[in-house]
């Protein structure tokens, strides 16, 4: 009988390529008619390194979760499709492989880690059958070997008891624990590439903390690159090495995280800063930014911003800053920053 090796001794294949790992250049998503379609997501740019660990950070409706499925091949289409720009894994552009080719990448190559673990899982298959489907998809192992592999699985994602675990349904298992058997599924076939989109929304506190530690684990272990989607600067600075904020669909900031939280050069990033509750202000009134993300397609020109920043000039309400070079580490989007006066 072949009993899977301890996958702390299974090391992802190194890349070939000397480029970086993922390269999303010009990304623009859209939903709609041609002709009337919304853009939800436009002229996204960013790269990420191979064993990086970078967060992409923005309120609900700036674009970061559906930039993440575009990299994974799921956006909804229709009503959705990629209006421009490429998405170049390991120098490979995803969007201009064949469909048929997707489900080979997804959870071999790329993995996902969703935010909804109980609508993710399939409540009337065990725990054990999930994460094995996905084992058998990608990789030729006999059955007894398959269920080697998930058991060491559920002990790296710190389920107790895996041998007799592997046998309960989701409802069995509380919303951490589901957590964990989703990370163990995405990571079944040691991906290049982890995106976890929110991976600690709906857990308390302490629960929060125990999947972080899992995602350093995995990533120690695995050496796996990381893509973390959130709303909470606080769990971007656990994890990423680098941010990237999203505003309205659009990058407004680059730059590492000791920069950001040192000297953010965005006033959305200010704001979401200013917008974390600290202990020495227990007295003050929670600050917040004034106003509503826009809704896609409503902003026809100018800042994205422009409606909520408090140091906007009146060349922000004419036109759309790119994304400026403002320090050899920052690149943000503002005209202010760059130094534009009027």
């Amino acid at each position: 009988m072949t009993v899977a090796p301890s996958l702390s001794r299974q090391q992802p294949v190194a890349s070939v390529h000397p480029g970086p790992l993922l390269k999303v250049e010009d990304l623009s998503i859209e939903f709609g008619p041609k002709g009337t379609a919304v853009r939800v997501v436009e002229g996204v740019t960013f790269t990420i390194d191979a064993g990086a660990a970078v967060g992409i950070v923005g309120e609900s409706g700036s674009g970061k979760s559906m930039t993440s499925l575009a990299v994974m091949g799921l956006i909804p289409s229709p009503p959705g499709r990629i209006a421009t720009g490429r998405i170049l894994f390991e120098g490979v552009d995803l969007l201009g492989l064949p469909r048929s080719r997707m489900p080979e990448i997804r959870g071999r190559d790329i993995a996902m880690i969703f935010q909804e673990p109980m609508s993710s899982l399939n409540p009337v298959m065990t725990i054990g059958d999930q994460i094995g489907e996905a084992i058998k998809l990608h990789q030729k192992m006999g059955r007894e070997e398959r269920r080697q592999r998930v058991i060491e699985l559920l002990k790296l994602v710190g389920i107790p008891d895996p041998e007799r675990r592997l046998g309960a349904y989701p409802h069995q298992f509380s919303g951490g624990m589901r957590q964990r058997v989703m990370i163990a599924m995405a990571v079944a076939c040691n991906p290049k590439l982890l995106i976890a989109d929110e991976p600690t929304t709906a857990l308390d506190v302490t629960i929060q903390a125990q999947v972080l530690e899992l995602m350093h684990k995995i990533r120690r272990t695995l050496n796996t690159t990381i893509l973390l989607i959130s709303h909470d600067l606080g769990v971007i600075a656990d994890i990423c090495e680098r941010v990237i904020v999203m505003y309205a669909g659009k990058v407004v900031e680059d730059a590492d995280v000791k920069t950001i939280f040192r000297s953010p050069k965005h006033p959305y990033t200010r704001g979401l800063l200013q917008s974390i509750p600290r202990l020495k202000d227990e007295n003050t009134r929670l600050y917040q930014i004034p106003g509503m993300v826009p809704l896609p397609g409503t902003i026809k020109q100018g800042c994205p911003f422009f409606p909520r920043c408090p140091d906007r000039i009146d060349k922000c309400a004419r036109e759309t800053p790119p994304l400026l070079q403002i320090t050899p580490q920052q690149k943000a989007a503002c005209w202010v920053s760059a130094g534009a006066t009027s």
